[in-house]
């Protein structure tokens, strides 16, 4: 069932990104989607979205454990409307070392306003925070965005990467009492839940399709961003289909990676195993909730972070430049991802032993300005 219909609210909406990382880049398509459905004509935007993130992102961006709070933020404050006392992530927002964070180039690459959600004093606090948020910018909705459908998960599935900080908010909205939704964008995406897996726990959920122009909007961050699934996500958008070759897995792009489905905000609450014991247990700090999580589902992300297991060498490969022509290039990568039709940038960097600070000179190395690079 294909929904290009607005939500019955007619106020400002608040987003949640509700996965970290990539996640804003993501919602932002979401955003512009949703935005062009309500006016009736897709990709049309009005003011930029306010979208609240965590600021927890993959150990080769951040190598401190654990989300970002306020206090691991310097800059001049920002200008403009207050948010309840959120802090507003601008391009000029430096993350205090040795942390680390894409979200203030984000906050100049991506049509949003970028807000800073924090987890770190507990369910509690982070309902709080919610609340106070919606009602300072008058939102009368949340929509809660998450990249790939783990937002579903029920804590069994073998390839669960990352519950906590999609159970939380989930939690938090429920907590807060804010009339909410749950958006899931690109299912399977981010290769935590298979895509049928979570098919089958929406079904009957209506959806919409965004445009091409819809995906654009998160050009220039795709351009640089280490982000995987929304990567994914704006592929799939664009009409991409086949299987690709992400550092962790190959995942299929279909017709439904294209797609955001919508369902209640209990919906998702039935759904998601961990989000339901957190509301019991109320925890009072992220310690806690983790140790929770972990206790449901045997993963805990803060440990996780903190004692990371070793990695295996990548192979010792020279950064993109004369040294190696881009046919020569794409042959290693083909030679390294022969199941797949296409490959992450992220992955193409790993592949030649590079980090992600490379994905930029790897595009222009071989011309490459899609989201993802064509294998095949």
């Amino acid at each position: 069932m294909t929904d290009r219909t607005a939500d019955p609210n007619d106020g400002v909406d608040l987003y949640l990104a509700a996965g970290g990382g990539g996640d804003p880049v993501g919602t932002t398509i979401t955003a512009s989607a949703l935005t062009g459905a309500a006016a009736g004509a897709p990709g049309t935007a009005g003011a930029r979205p306010l979208v609240a993130t965590y600021a927890w992102e993959r150990p080769e961006v951040d190598p401190t454990p654990g989300p970002l709070g306020a206090a691991d933020f310097t800059g001049p404050a920002p200008q403009g409307p207050p948010y309840g006392g959120t802090l507003l992530l601008t391009p000029a927002s430096r993350p205090v070392p040795p942390a680390g964070s894409t979200l203030p180039r984000l906050a100049g690459d991506l049509p949003a306003r970028l807000l800073l959600l924090d987890p770190c004093r507990g369910l509690a606090a982070m309902a709080a925070q919610i609340r106070r948020l919606a009602d300072t910018v008058g939102a009368r909705h949340v929509r809660i965005v998450d990249m790939g459908g783990d937002v579903l998960a029920h804590g069994d599935e073998e390839t669960l990467c990352s519950p906590l900080v999609d159970a939380l908010a989930v939690a938090a909205c429920t907590m807060a009492g804010v009339d909410a939704s749950v958006y899931v964008a690109g299912p399977g995406t981010d290769g935590e839940i298979p895509q049928q897996v979570l098919l089958d726990r929406l079904a009957g959920a209506h959806h919409l399709t965004p445009t091409a122009e819809d995906a654009d909007t998160a050009a220039r961050a795709l351009a640089w961003h280490p982000s995987e699934a929304s990567a994914l996500f704006a592929a799939a958008v664009h009409g991409v289909r086949g299987t690709v070759r992400t550092v962790g897995r190959l995942i299929p792009l279909t017709d439904a990676s294209a797609r955001v489905y919508r369902l209640g905000l209990d919906e998702a609450l039935a759904l998601n195993t961990v989000a339901r014991h957190l509301l019991d247990a109320r925890p009072d700090t992220l310690d806690e909730a983790a140790d929770l999580a972990a206790r449901l589902t045997g993963i805990h992300e803060l440990e996780r972070e903190r004692n990371p297991p070793a990695e295996p060498p990548r192979p010792p490969v020279a950064a993109p430049g004369p040294h190696r022509t881009a046919g020569e290039t794409m042959a290693l990568i083909r030679e390294r991802a022969p199941e797949a039709t296409h490959a992450t940038y992220r992955f193409a960097a790993r592949a030649l032993g590079l980090d992600w600070h490379h994905i930029p000179a790897l595009r222009t190395l071989l011309g490459a300005d899609t989201p993802l690079l064509t294998l095949r």
